[in-house]
């Protein structure tokens, strides 16, 4: 199926968002922090990435679509955050994520995401 990167700082949710996807019969590469992430896009380019907002250094500010590789301009970005104050998906939507799901994460409104975001 698709690659998808996970930058997720909590090691449990990172695991139970794994099996989830490789159940679903996705790749999956996955990252502690914001860097690690950064440095996983150099080496693999995956069909989306998966980025827990505190797990992403600077948190909105960090959508790695906004790096210099011109590979990654299409590169479709979910982010996964514990903000859910009103105004937080407006700004993290305009901040060039393609998706935003709050957290705890609700696994059917996941696969939907992924599903959406990967057509």
């Amino acid at each position: 199926m698709s690659k998808i990167l996970v930058a997720e700082d909590n090691l449990p949710n990172r695991e139970l968002i794994r099996e989830i996807l490789e159940a679903c019969g996705h790749e999956v590469i996955d990252a502690g922090d914001g860097r690690q992430a950064l440095d996983k896009l150099e080496e693999n380019l995956p069909d989306l990435v998966l980025l827990h907002l505190d797990a992403c250094l600077g948190r909105v500010c960090c959508c790695p679509r906004g790096a210099e590789n011109s590979g990654l301009a299409t590169l479709k970005v979910l982010a996964l955050t514990a903000y859910a104050m009103q105004g937080d998906r407006e700004k993290v939507l305009e901040a060039g994520f393609d998706g935003y799901l709050t957290k705890p994460v609700d696994m059917v409104s996941l696969s939907k995401q992924i599903a959406q975001l990967l057509r």
